[in-house]
């Protein structure tokens, strides 16, 4: 299960979703995001499935490798509609025992399945086609103005961007030690809940001794590079956006204003 996490992973490919600008994914991202919460009938989320489809096409990327992340949130997919499904009160369609099924459960599980699922598959996107220096340089100049608030954005920035790349990096030494402690003689597999729960426990010793010493590990290289922060610092590759920016920016705010309209007008 843990190899199937791609949230944080890179897919390395020339696309025209990779080329643009990290500002532009991120605020594409944004607004995906928000449309997902503004859609609320089978218009708006045919929009956002439309639209989701498209950039998936352009972005190159494997369509199985992209779904495959959703494994790791299936669990929470199914107690998310089964509390939805039947928790929810109106007409009744169907019955067994204590439980019943709703019509109006029906239609908020299905969208609440919908909406999780494009939630992160839309997140992958954005860190599939993005490095991590430059989802670090795209936070700190899309939240530039908050400087002047005396907020550290390049610090938060490049807190952000370093834990995203290590949810792959510590997904990848979990199935390491997983395999180490089967080796061994450890069962993962069999038994209840509780004593599955319990059998995940000697993970987290080698677990957290392996994150702390890349945190160290990483801090000594910043600190053999001079790294002192972002006051001074000048860019490699300073950002700047492109005609195809432009192009997105224009097919994003069109995007927002037609499920806005879906949620208004049908």
């Amino acid at each position: 299960m843990f190899r199937e996490i791609t949230l944080g992973q890179y897919y390395p490919v020339d696309s025209r979703i990779h080329r643009l600008d990290p500002r532009t994914k991120l605020f594409g991202t944004m607004i995906f995001i928000i449309s997902l919460f503004l859609a609320d009938n089978l218009w708006g989320y045919g929009l956002a499935t439309a639209a989701l489809i498209l950039v998936i096409r352009m972005t190159l990327v494997p369509v199985r490798f992209i779904l495959r992340g959703l494994r790791a949130v299936l669990i929470l997919l199914l107690i998310s509609v089964s509390f939805n499904l039947f928790l929810t009160g109106g007409e009744v369609i169907a019955s067994f025992w204590i439980f019943r099924i709703t019509k109006e459960g029906v239609r908020l599980a299905f969208f609440m399945a919908v909406r999780l699922i494009y939630l992160v598959i839309g997140s992958s996107l954005m860190t599939l086609t993005t490095t991590p220096n430059q989802l670090t340089d795209g936070l700190e100049k899309g939240l530039g103005c908050l400087k002047k608030l005396h907020v550290p954005v390049h610090e938060v920035a490049m807190m952000m961007s370093i834990a995203l790349r290590f949810i792959p990096i510590l997904v990848e030494e979990t199935d390491k030690i997983m395999k180490a402690q089967m080796a061994r003689g450890a069962d993962f597999e069999s038994g209840n809940l509780i004593q599955r729960a319990r059998a995940m426990v000697p993970l987290l010793v080698p677990l957290f001794v392996s994150a702390f010493r890349r945190a160290t590990d990483l801090a000594m290289a910043m600190e053999a590079r001079c790294y002192r922060g972002g006051e001074g610092r000048t860019k490699m590759k300073p950002l700047r956006y492109q005609a195809g920016d432009r192009a997105a920016y224009t097919a994003l705010l069109v995007y927002l204003g037609a499920m806005a309209a879906s949620r208004i007008f049908l």
